[in-house]
């Protein structure tokens, strides 16, 4: 039997798991709050004659596809990608993208707001004595996974940009993904370096990357330090919203027994 390792993060209220202007809002209802719903469905049925005279347990959440652990399209990144093809949409997404071997890379030791070059991506592969195969889902410990949880989690971790991100989709990687809370460096570290340089290329460059090769990646991963670098494979299956930028993920790594 295979072991199974959820690295997914919960949607909940209470974490600072986004910005302010990205937090969840979840309104749970309880079994007694809905016992006029139920009896509503059924004309003549009296609470009293349910068990307990309880209904049903039910939740109403206010989110974004980008909030928890969810997978981004190309359409998240711009209108276009492949050199001007429409960018497709998470219900787009080749399922066979999303069932895949993992390959871990290990960049915890970075500091945070560093963004990761292609030899520093080389360097940690031939560390783990593995080669790229296309299609492989590379995930990335940063020192964001640690974070997760407190408040400045959103600011936490190294981040990949425009050519570090081309290096991995040039290889024939479709699906990466990252324990912190975006692919690129923490915005706080690129709104400091656009305002010393002026420079608006490194503005979401990870992202961006997209118009020029289509991907995926994954964002808010967790509990990557319980995975081996390679040997595992990586479940991610988006939720299907119709022509939308994410679905949200319940991100499983299986490892044989």
């Amino acid at each position: 039997m295979p072991r199974f390792v959820d690295i997914s993060i919960p949607l909940e209220n209470d974490v600072p798991a986004d910005p302010p202007f990205q937090r969840v809002r979840i309104e749970y209802l309880t079994h007694a709050d809905t016992v006029g719903t139920l009896t509503g469905a059924f004309p003549g049925l009296k609470p009293e004659q349910l068990p307990e005279g309880l209904g049903w347990a039910a939740e109403i959440a206010h989110i974004n596809t980008h909030n928890g652990t969810h997978v981004d399209a190309p359409w998240h990144y711009h209108p276009t990608m492949d050199g001007g093809a429409r960018a497709i949409s998470i219900d787009e997404i080749p399922l066979d993208w999303c069932f895949r071997p993992g390959v871990k890379l290990d960049f915890r030791h970075l500091p945070d707001g560093h963004v990761v070059t292609p030899d520093e991506i080389d360097a940690e592969l031939a560390r783990i004595g593995h080669t790229l195969s296309p299609l492989e889902i590379v995930v990335v410990n940063t020192a964001a996974g640690a974070r997760y949880g407190e408040a400045d989690y959103v600011d936490k971790g190294c981040g990949f940009g425009r050519a570090a991100t081309l290096h991995l989709v040039n290889q024939g990687i479709r699906v990466v993904g990252t324990d912190g809370w975006s692919w690129d460096a923490p915005f706080s570290f690129t709104a400091r370096r656009f305002a010393e340089t002026g420079d608006p290329s490194i503005v979401w460059e990870g992202h961006k990357a997209g118009r020029e090769k289509g991907y995926c990646q994954i964002e808010k991963l967790h509990n990557l330090e319980a995975l081996p670098s390679t040997g595992f494979t990586v479940s991610c299956f988006p939720v299907k919203v119709r022509a939308a930028s994410a679905g949200w993920t319940r991100a499983v790594a299986i490892l044989p027994d």
